[in-house]
């Protein structure tokens, strides 16, 4: 049957997560997000982590937990706007940010995951993107601190392109629907996302699944991403508070008067 990749539970499965380790996490907004193992990480009080990730969560949810717990050193984003906290360390001073423009976060995540150091693209010529000088630390004084360097360009097709590098961490938390033991992850809809890339460009990457499947049960055609990317697979329990799907802004329709 090959390689049973499952462990007992979040805790186990993120144990030697060290200080100070990259982290790439899939979800986009609260949407896919491996809310069990980003649970699991804050009860163990890991530290110093350096994240890439489409955004950070909300202040009370998702990677704005381990943010709202000063557990996060460095964060390599897209999108940054739902999180006051955020906002508040960064200005502050006491978070590192790289802000990329989003289809260039994607590609620099699959990038990684296949092997290819880096890659031009036209994203980003001819601003602070490529031309260096954009704020990644701010000074306890509002001064810069860290910025971005310059970044390599070239012409094609008369075009310029900025040559960005592929990113690989330490570790990848990803969540998917259907997995089976061999690491063989689906995903549903939206909740696909960020989280193949984010799988692939993690050197060790440990995905939470909400049903579990022997090998062999899923057609091979189904499969978002193969075992190959996966090493620890951990089921979340129905009912988990840290394993809930929330919303991350719910918007109504104004009842209408005499509307029953």
């Amino acid at each position: 049957m090959g390689l049973d990749k499952t462990v007992a539970d979040a805790a186990e499965a993120v144990a030697d997560v060290p200080d100070g380790a990259s982290l790439a996490v899939g979800g986009f907004g609260l949407c896919g997000i491996p809310s069990a193992l980003i649970d699991a990480l804050l009860r163990r009080e890991t530290s110093g982590l350096k994240v890439v990730s489409n955004n950070c969560g909300v202040d009370d949810w998702g990677l704005g937990l381990l943010l709202r717990a000063g557990r996060i050193a460095r964060m390599t984003s897209s999108y940054v706007g739902e999180n006051k906290e955020f906002a508040r360390q960064y200005l502050g001073g006491e978070l590192e940010v790289e802000l990329v423009p989003q289809g260039t976060l994607a590609e620099r995540l699959r990038a990684g995951g296949a092997g290819i150091p880096a890659f031009y693209t036209p994203a980003g010529a001819g601003t602070q993107i490529s031309e260096g000088g954009l704020p990644w630390r701010y000074g306890p004084d509002g001064s810069i601190a860290v910025a971005s360097p310059p970044k390599e360009s070239r012409v094609f097709g008369g075009r310029e392109h900025v040559l960005e590098e592929g990113i690989r961490t330490d570790f990848a938390l990803v969540r998917a629907t259907i997995g089976d033991r061999h690491g063989n992850l689906v995903f549903r809809s939206s909740a696909r996302n960020f989280n193949p890339l984010a799988a692939m460009a993690g050197r060790v990457t440990i995905a939470e699944v909400e049903h579990l499947v022997e090998p062999g049960e899923l057609d091979p055609d189904e499969v978002h991403l193969p075992g190959v990317f996966v090493q620890r697979v951990i089921r979340v329990l129905p009912g988990d508070p840290a394993s809930k799907r929330r919303i991350e802004r719910r918007t109504v329709r104004a009842r209408q008067e005499g509307a029953a």
